[in-house]
């Protein structure tokens, strides 16, 4: 009976729980979560959410806030922020949490406010007051959260106010109180290392010694994080805690800590490596501080590789070479010691050998940093480096590249150079091919055995990464090929002949109009041009081919090959082997198409303006003509004349004419300066031209008289004479046109001007207050800009080719106008 009545007290009051507000509310964050898991989509999780916070406003709003669960509702609120929602409305509420007495609803508070807030927050002004009676709490478990607290949200301007209650702590006699305090000052170390703010004058750096010889480890190992913090900034004050950071660590590697510190009963591996990280920086440079740690260096190094290369049980193999590697890196960063980079050398063996990618990239990263210090410590590693390039992995080739670019020697140079670019044409990244260029280009300058040598890895450089190439490697190419003999001179106009011909034929069509290396059969046509009449001509299948052959040589050459291409045979196309004329005609196929930029067509002007004096100097004996214009027959002055325009024929003309009327002001220069002096003779072009002009290398006088030019003194004395005006400079022109000093900004209105007639032939000119100026006469007669016999233009400062002139001064011009 008593029984009976009992299980139904028992079944009534789990029905009274079941039906309870107490259950249902506790359901409530349990549904949530599974109703976000069970989302679909961003927008229904969105939907949850704002019903969430809808619902939190309405509880914490509440006068009848029960305070019990406050944890429950601080979790939910960050559960929110979480996922990208505001949820501002609870930061005050948090706050009050924070002061409960309840410890998990406090702890949940604090929680909510790291998450929520940041030390810049104006709401942490609240929160000081309630962190300062935490940190003074009887309890360790609130001390110890109000310091993670304080770290995480004081900030510079608040740091004064509980700095004196954190000094304390380190007193307290529970050790995670001061391990706590110690890393809530290294905190406030980091917000002003240099104590020039709100910490002026505070000594935390004493602090961190005096815990460093705490006798609890965790302590120890939290000063150790903050001493390194300040080693790295100057290491100088602490060159004399060398012997007790070495003592540390022997103490470490000898299982001199409780075990509760061992990993996989590796004892404390990550004290030891930051006890190393100490050492490399209080050793770097410092050759006494460098001799007192060698000797437990080299121990704590030889038992992390005893425990890799044995394999010893419960030691994951991951620990111990992290050991190893970091004890590399600080061998490698003090003062050199030919006993440890030895036994460094020996200890990244077993990674080089590894199946484990990781390893074998920590491995050469490792062997990077002795390399860096003495490289023949590396040697017997060349071929375990050399196998990592046959690895899939792009990140492993990389570093193994890099590594052997830093391993690199004049007896290796070749065979490098070599591995580096089979792998420059496997990859497709910009980034790692713009690396490789870079370090194929610095080891050609520095180790190249031979010009030859050189020649051809530049040539394949740019054949393979053009567009990544430096103008510098270009030009040292350049100078070194104008440096050299003839011979070397030979070699390069028969490359990159070679390299145009090879281009054409594997791209070009198989037609008639296919370039071959003998005759002169193949006309070059340009390309039809809506604005040009002049340059259009009847189109045959061979030049159609032709074309098309060119175009594909630019889509194939970069733009950096083209331009070197059209230098070296510019300069020595006339030793290559096919004749001159053959090789301009080729280069004007390429001329006649719109695909190259204007720095490549520049060149190809110029190479074509060189050819002609080649030409000149070949037919019409200018080699031994005079600067004058004397000297070799009229006979041959004729036959150079008929060669060099058999060379640049009417199609050519018409497109450097085209050329001379591009808006690129150096196509323009170039081009003009091509048509002017085909129209002079050819003694004067080859003078102007000279063959062997490449290697010139002038002189500071020299440069000076070029820069003064003097050589124009009689023709501006001759255009003074006849009435020109003297140039005056800018700065004088602006200086006379009134005082220096009214620079500033004029806000009155513009004189008014009106237009007035010169008397004498119907032209209209322009006049401000002082000056008059008006158009220039024109011939319809003439098609020139300017002929000879007439008057000189006069430019003044201020003014343009046509254009308005203000000064001092009144100039008047007659207009003479042809009806």
């Amino acid at each position: 009976m008593n029984t009976s009545k009992m299980n139904l007290a028992v079944e009534k009051m789990i029905a009274n729980i079941k039906n309870s507000k107490l259950i249902k509310e506790l359901k409530e964050f349990d549904n949530l979560i599974r109703a976000i898991g069970e989302c679909k989509s961003k927008s229904e999780e969105d939907r949850i959410i704002a019903a969430e916070i809808q619902l939190l406003k309405q509880r914490l709003s509440d006068p009848k806030l029960d305070k019990s669960r406050g944890r429950e509702y601080m979790v939910r609120v960050i559960y929110c922020e979480m996922l990208g929602h505001d949820a501002s409305f609870a930061y005050i509420t948090a706050l009050q949490f924070a002061s409960d007495s309840n410890l998990l609803t406090k702890k949940a508070a604090y929680l909510a406010l790291t998450q929520l807030l940041d030390h810049n927050s104006e709401l942490v002004l609240l929160l000081v007051n309630t962190l300062l009676s935490d940190l003074k709490s009887d309890n360790y478990i609130i001390v110890s959260t109000a310091l993670v607290v304080a770290a995480k949200l004081i900030g510079p301007d608040l740091v004064n106010a509980v700095y004196p209650v954190v000094l304390e702590k380190l007193r307290h006699p529970k050790e995670n109180v001061r391990k706590k305090a110690v890393m809530c000052l290294q905190c406030f170390h980091q917000m002003d290392p240099k104590r020039e703010g709100p910490l002026a004058g505070v000594d935390l750096e004493r602090s961190f010694r005096t815990m460093l010889c705490d006798k609890d480890p965790s302590v120890m190992s939290a000063s150790l994080c903050a001493l390194h913090d300040c080693v790295k900034m100057d290491p100088r004050p602490y060159k004399n805690l060398v012997p007790s950071f070495t003592s540390i660590l022997k103490q470490v590697f000898e299982h001199r800590l409780p075990k509760t510190y061992d990993y996989h009963r590796f004892p404390a591996p990550f004290i030891q490596i930051k006890l190393l990280k100490i050492l490399a920086a209080l050793g770097a440079g410092d050759r006494s501080a460098s001799e007192n740690m060698h000797t437990i260096v080299l121990q704590c190094l030889r038992r992390a590789a005893g425990s890799t290369a044995s394999g010893t049980a419960g030691v994951p193999p991951t620990i111990a070479s992290a050991l190893v590697y970091e004890c590399v890196r600080t061998i490698t960063t003090i003062f050199p010691n030919a006993q440890l980079l030895t036994a460094a050398g020996e200890s990244i063996s077993p990674f080089l050998k590894s199946p484990n990618r990781n390893l074998k990239y920590v491995g050469l990263d490792a062997l990077a940093g002795i390399v860096q210090v003495n490289a023949s410590f590396a040697q017997e590693h060349q071929l375990a480096v050399v196998d990592c390039l046959e690895d899939s992995d792009d990140s492993l080739k990389l570093k193994t590249l890099e590594l052997l670019y830093n391993m690199t020697r004049p007896s290796s140079v070749d065979a490098i150079v070599e591995r580096m670019l089979v792998f420059l044409s496997t990859t497709a990244d910009d980034h790692i091919r713009s690396t490789i260029v870079r370090q194929i280009t610095d080891l050609a300058e520095k180790y190249a055995p031979s010009p030859m040598w050189f020649l051809k890895t530049i040539t394949t450089l740019l054949k393979g990464a053009g567009d990544l190439v430096d103008d510098s490697a270009v030009f040292h190419l350049c100078r070194l090929i104008a440096q050299q003999d003839e011979s070397l001179h030979r070699h390069a106009a028969a490359v990159y002949v070679d390299l145009l011909t090879s281009s054409v034929g594997s791209n070009g069509g198989a037609g008639g109009g296919s370039i071959s290396n003998g005759g002169d059969s193949m006309d070059v046509i340009p390309l039809p041009s809506s604005s040009s009449s002049s340059c259009s001509s009847s189109a045959n299948n061979g030049n159609a081919s032709a074309n098309a052959a060119a175009a594909t040589i630019l889509r194939k050459l970069p733009e950096q090959l083209l331009k070197v291409v059209f230098w070296v045979l510019g300069e020595f196309g006339h030793l290559g082997p096919i004749p001159v004329g053959v090789l301009a005609r080729r280069l004007s196929a390429i001329l006649n198409l719109q695909g190259c930029g204007d720095g490549a067509k520049g060149f190809l002007i110029t190479a074509l303006t060189k050819l002609a004096a080649r030409t000149a100097a070949r037919e019409g004996g200018g080699r031994g003509s005079s600067a004058g214009g004397s000297g070799g027959s009229q006979k041959d002055k004729d036959d150079g004349e008929m060669a060099v325009a058999a060379l640049l024929g009417s199609e050519c003309r018409a497109l450097l004419h085209r050329a001379a009327c591009s808006q690129n002001v150096d196509l323009q220069q170039r081009s003009l300066e091509l048509l002017a002096l085909v129209n002079l003779p050819s003694n004067l072009m080859v003078q102007v031209l000279p063959e062997d002009d490449s290697p010139l290398v002038f002189d500071e006088s020299e440069l000076d008289a070029v820069r003064r030019l003097d050589f124009l003194d009689p023709f501006v004395q001759q255009s003074l004479a006849k009435g020109a005006a003297p140039y005056c400079p800018p700065t004088d022109a602006s200086s006379s046109n009134g005082s220096g000093a009214d620079k500033g900004l004029r806000f009155d209105a513009y004189e008014s001007t009106q237009p007035i007639i010169s008397g004498g032939g119907g032209g209209y000119g322009y006049s401000t207050n002082n000056a008059s100026t008006t158009a220039a006469s024109s011939s319809s007669s003439s098609g020139a800009l300017i002929s000879s016999g007439g008057a000189a233009p006069t430019l003044r400062s201020g003014s343009g080719f046509f254009g308005n002139t203000t000064g001092s001064s009144t100039t008047t011009t007659t207009t003479t106008t042809t009806t």
